[in-house]
């Protein structure tokens, strides 16, 4: 028979019976401890997991697990949001990723901006951004958002001389300078994190080395499989109930210790960190990725002089200042907590940035009929 005719493979990280063991150990665990537990993760990927394969059901009722900031779209600020609309507005051409267009910034979004005659286009890629600026002999402003994997690819692009008339507005997070600030609130209960799988490729498990020996908080880096996350789960917590902190690679298959070490090189070629706010939280120390002054030539915030803080020139929205996505990204909150969940905000017609994004926590929720608490 040909290829296409063969049974497929079974998924071994989605296999029942080794689900099964992991909830029965899950549960032990938990038992072990003998109170609620809340952890965290800081990945929109492992929420949609969670959510696609129906995990949190089968949680123990005392594991609490929280999403924490880890939607790029979710923490991009208003004020970049803004400034883009801004220049676009004046005819300046932006390019910038799908997800980003619905996002709200004080007044409107990057879509609004561009049914009223704004010129806002949907790149895929980096490279796409470039390949047009070379077409094009206009400025062309490339909004770039997203953490360390996305940043790599940012940087890739402006290693690779880029043509002049491109510039690049970068909204770009280190992710681990944010789970520091997460650690330091006080009404947190976060005990352990779950890393990211497929960014800890990039920087390698090493990276949260040293947030562990500060903050005595385990971190295990997870894949994204059912499978996945069910052991990451299992291993948090069995730190937890014997009192140990340390950093455990659970995705061995993609990560190393060391990461991707020329992607790291490439990154941080281009980039320093920088303090900044992410939206809702807080101003993140050394949070924010910034060109260096040696591409101030491609950097936006140079070539237009931008003052991100600036007040829009328009009317803030009320609603605004209540969406509560912020502490729903700091641990603090949960979707369902918030008064305009499910009801002024809907993915259609959206408050806060969390609703947007298929990596925020409050669509995926809304989606997938999550109610919290039980």
């Amino acid at each position: 028979m040909s290829g296409l005719d063969k049974p497929p493979r079974r998924l071994e990280f989605r296999d029942a019976a080794q689900g099964r063991a992991l909830r029965a150990r899950l549960d032990h665990a938990v038992e072990r401890l003998g109170r609620e537990v809340t952890l965290m993760h800081v990945c929109g990927s492992h929420e949609q997991a969670m959510a696609r394969y129906g995990l949190r059901a089968s949680f123990p009722r005392a594991l609490r697990v929280q999403m924490g900031p880890g939607c790029p779209v979710c923490v991009t600020d208003a004020p970049e949001i803004d400034a883009c609309i801004s220049l676009a507005a004046k005819g300046v051409r932006v390019l910038t990723f799908g997800d980003m267009l619905r996002v709200p910034g004080r007044a409107m979004s990057l879509d609004d901006a561009r049914a009223a005659g704004a010129r806002v286009e949907v790149v895929y890629g980096a490279n796409q951004a470039a390949r047009i600026a070379r077409e094009s002999s206009e400025p062309v402003l490339f909004f770039a958002t997203g953490f360390e994997t996305t940043a790599v690819a940012t940087a890739a692009l402006l290693l690779d001389d880029p043509p002049d008339n491109l510039v690049v507005l970068s909204a770009h997070k280190w992710v681990p300078a944010a789970m520091e600030v997460v650690a330091q609130v006080p009404e947190s209960r976060i005990e352990g994190f779950l890393a990211a799988g497929h960014a800890a490729t990039i920087t390698g498990f090493g990276v949260f080395e040293p947030f562990v020996e500060r903050y005595r908080l385990p971190v295990v880096v997870g894949g994204f499989e059912p499978l996945d996350i069910l052991s990451a789960l299992v291993l948090l917590v069995e730190q937890v109930a014997a009192g140990r902190s340390e950093v455990v690679n659970a995705y061995p298959r993609c990560v190393t210790r060391e990461g991707n070490r020329r992607a790291v090189e490439a990154l941080f070629n281009v980039f320093d960190t920088d303090d900044g706010d992410w939206r809702g939280i807080a101003r993140i120390p050394s949070g924010n990725l910034k060109l260096k002054k040696a591409f101030a030539r491609w950097d936006a915030r140079e070539r237009f002089g931008l003052e991100l803080a600036t007040a829009p020139p328009f009317e803030e929205r009320a609603s605004a200042s209540e969406c509560r996505c912020g502490a729903i990204m700091s641990g603090l909150s949960e979707p369902s907590d918030c008064q305009h969940f499910g009801k002024a905000c809907k993915p259609d017609a959206p408050v806060g940035a969390c609703m947007v994004s298929t990596e925020g926590a409050c669509r995926i929720w809304y989606e997938h009929g999550i109610e919290g608490r039980r």
